[in-house]
């Protein structure tokens, strides 16, 4: 039996900044086997050890389609992060995962989506998004709804653009803060919502960022006519070792970790009732 705490090592291949204080990392594992055995889908994560610094979840951010390699993108906070921000190509990582539930996709075949994200909450969502647009012909409509505090801090920008000019999908842009030669939308990624034209009794919205935003957010959503089990989201917070054994992650009668991280306004719901 493998011990699940054994991470595999994995190469650092390209380091891309997408903010003053957040970068995206492709990795690569040494072992071509392990990539085999590595099939990870969207919504799922990975635990990262930075030898000598730590270890940490991350989301995985990148199209589990076509691909040998995947990414994380990670904001500079803590230990962890400072460490993983001051490694270069050809550094080596251990990698746990992938781990956890994953966003559905077959079960929300024929409807509207609606992708809602903040700040970093794009990057879990980033691997739906472009999941439901491979398969865009199963779907009746793609809007993606986005915000960040100020221009500046928008991530995946280059990608960003594209979308907005892709056929068969709809990105709107927004910022807390706007400033010089920003022409877009100013206001909380919410006021975006008044731009949805579609038959909300025949969507799905998966919706992530900032547990604030997130509150807010659903809160408008319901409110528009979502119903509990189409609204998804993540909860990713207070994980540690991903695999039920540390109980940092109990959430009601929930393991973050096992149960989630994604989970449908419905089942949060009860969690939070099960709160002490």
């Amino acid at each position: 039996m493998s011990n699940p705490y054994l991470p595999d090592i994995a190469t650092i291949q390209r380091v891309k900044p997408e903010t003053y204080d957040t970068t995206s990392f492709t990795l690569k594992f040494d072992d071509p086997g392990v990539w085999e055995r590595f099939r990870f889908r969207p919504g799922q994560f990975v635990e990262i050890s930075v030898f000598g610094a730590g270890e940490a979840p991350f989301c995985i951010s990148s199209s589990a389609h076509g691909r040998e390699d995947f990414d994380i993108t990670v904001r500079r906070l803590g230990r962890v992060t400072q460490a993983l921000h001051a490694m270069g190509e050809g550094a080596q990582v251990g990698v746990r995962g992938p781990l956890g539930n994953s966003f559905p996709l077959d079960e929300v075949a024929g409807k509207h989506v609606l992708f809602v994200g903040g700040g970093l909450g794009l990057a879990p969502l980033r691997p739906q998004i472009l999941e439901v647009y491979r398969q865009r012909d199963k779907f009746q409509s793609i809007t993606v709804l986005y915000g960040a505090r100020t221009p500046d801090d928008l991530i995946y920008r280059d990608e960003l653009e594209q979308w907005q000019n892709l056929e068969g999908m709809r990105c709107l842009l927004t910022v807390d803060v706007g400033g010089d030669g920003w022409t877009g939308n100013v206001g909380v990624v919410g006021s975006l919502l008044s731009e949805v034209k579609f038959d909300v009794g025949q969507a799905v919205v998966f919706v992530c960022g900032p547990p604030i935003m997130i509150r807010f957010v659903v809160r408008d959503l319901v409110a528009m006519g979502f119903g509990e089990d189409d609204i998804i989201s993540t909860l990713e917070r207070h994980m540690r070792c991903g695999i039920g054994k540390c109980n940092h992650c109990i959430h009601g009668d929930k393991y973050i970790c096992l149960d989630g991280p994604v989970f449908t306004y419905r089942q949060m719901k009860a969690m939070m009732e099960l709160e002490p």
